[in-house]
């Protein structure tokens, strides 16, 4: 009766999700709390609720503060000298323009949002591509290319792994960083390729006409904010922030607190300056975490309910035992893919928990699941994803058709994934 009743708690949910019937927040609130009333479960449904919520609060809180953090920082200018430096590096040579626009990519997507990553990468290069003649649709490749490979402790995908799993992200990351090193050696080696073969086809090989420069111009708010003046201390600021929190050391939640006190004194010793580098990104910091702690509800009723684990023992029997050790590398391998049919609060906190629970009971450690679904499910994925706004925003930004896009950048990016999922298995992190 529970594994029934968890089957049916996890279609309904994704179908109100996936059909845009309930947002993400009411769906994972309402259906487990309904789902447990109709289980008999009464009262206890709060103990359940309380228990998942004080699970993720530690998640919750990191993610809050990393996008305040990188946020403020980013308004102080911290990455204009890089992005200044990359575009007069880059100069007029094809080959050096799209591996510079995946470098570039790849230093805004610290702060974890893959929109703010094409919002600033893309209009900053675009002229470029436009004044030169090159294929608009490499611009958006690579830039999705540099933020799906860069799958950061504090990005959506990792949070919500996390998140549901009852893992630290830490424990989920630090195996991960040799897979992504080789995931980004992927894509800045496709990145030359692609530009080596604009510069043939267009007949740059000796650059651009004498005369010719590309700058990264800022607005008059921008320009209000900006701190030049600190711009070696908020690099030292960020290095010790993110090293100290990837070495376990210190919880990440309790850095980032850190980090965002320190930014602001530093930055924006006056209070109101200081409240106003809050607000501009207290939105998009609040929208994830009310999804965070809606998730809580959803786990801490279906694990403490019962319904998760009598699914997994249903579905267990279903997978013959021999073949319980490849369930990492086929969700390695089908990951990427699987972003165009679910968006990450489905997947995440829908799928991922009957997966992971059911390698648990054949033997295979939860650890390895959520790593395996981090190789492609709206990492590599969410750029070319219908499921996300970030896809139709970087084939709006680029001025290029959203099929174009998607038909032009899927390849690469599943073939990044599977790059990954090799270098998993011959590294070790997951046996094949």
């Amino acid at each position: 009766m529970l594994a029934i009743l968890g089957f049916v708690t996890i279609i309904v949910l994704l179908t109100m999700i996936l059909t845009k019937k309930m947002s993400p927040l009411v769906a994972l609130i309402a259906i487990p709390i309904v789902a447990s009333l109709i289980g008999g479960f009464g009262l206890e449904t709060s103990k359940f609720i309380v228990s998942g919520i004080t699970n993720i609060a530690p998640v919750a809180g990191m993610f809050v503060f990393a996008i305040l953090f990188f946020g403020i920082v980013t308004d102080a200018g911290m990455l204009d000298p890089v992005i200044s430096g990359i575009l007069r590096i880059v100069g007029s040579r094809p080959s050096r323009i799209v591996p510079g626009t995946a470098l570039l990519a790849l230093l805004i997507h610290l702060d974890g949002s893959g929109a703010v990553t094409f919002l600033v990468t893309i209009p900053a290069m675009l002229p470029l591509y436009t004044r030169l003649g090159i294929d608009k649709r490499i611009l958006a490749c690579v830039a999705s290319l540099a933020a799906g490979v860069n799958f950061l402790p504090w990005t959506g995908p990792m949070i919500r792994a996390s998140a549901a799993l009852h893992i630290p992200v830490s424990e989920i990351f630090t195996p991960l960083i040799p897979i992504q090193l080789v995931g980004l050696t992927f894509v800045f080696g496709v990145s030359y390729w692609l530009g080596r073969k604009e510069e043939i086809r267009l007949g740059l090989t000796n650059g651009a006409p004498i005369g010719f420069v590309h700058t990264h111009d800022l607005t008059d708010l921008e320009k209000q904010i900006r701190r030049p003046h600190n711009f070696w201390i908020n690099i030292v600021l960020t290095i010790v922030v993110l090293g100290v929190m990837i070495s376990g050391k210190v919880d990440p939640v309790v850095m980032f607190m850190l980090g965002v006190v320190l930014a602001l004194m530093i930055n924006y010793p006056n209070v109101d300056m200081q409240r106003a580098r809050v607000d501009a990104h207290a939105k998009a910091a609040l929208l994830m975490a009310s999804i965070l702690f809606a998730a809580g509800v959803f786990t801490g009723i279906m694990t403490k309910s019962g319904m998760l684990a009598a699914m997994a023992k249903s579905a267990v029997a279903l997978v013959p035992p021999e073949m319980a050790s490849h369930i990492p590398v086929v969700l390695g391998l089908l990951s990427m893919p699987l972003s165009l049919l679910f968006d990450p609060d489905s997947f995440y906190f829908g799928v991922l928990p009957v997966v992971a629970e059911v390698s648990h009971m054949l033997g295979v450690p939860t650890i390895q699941v959520a790593q395996a679904a981090l190789l492609g499910q709206m990492t590599t994925g969410f750029p070319v994803s219908p499921l996300t706004p970030a896809t139709f925003l970087v084939a709006g930004l680029a001025g290029i058709d959203l099929a174009d896009h998607q038909k032009y950048t899927f390849k690469y990016l599943f073939a990044a994934s599977i790059v990954m999922t090799i270098a998993c298995v011959i590294i070790g992190v997951f046996p094949l």
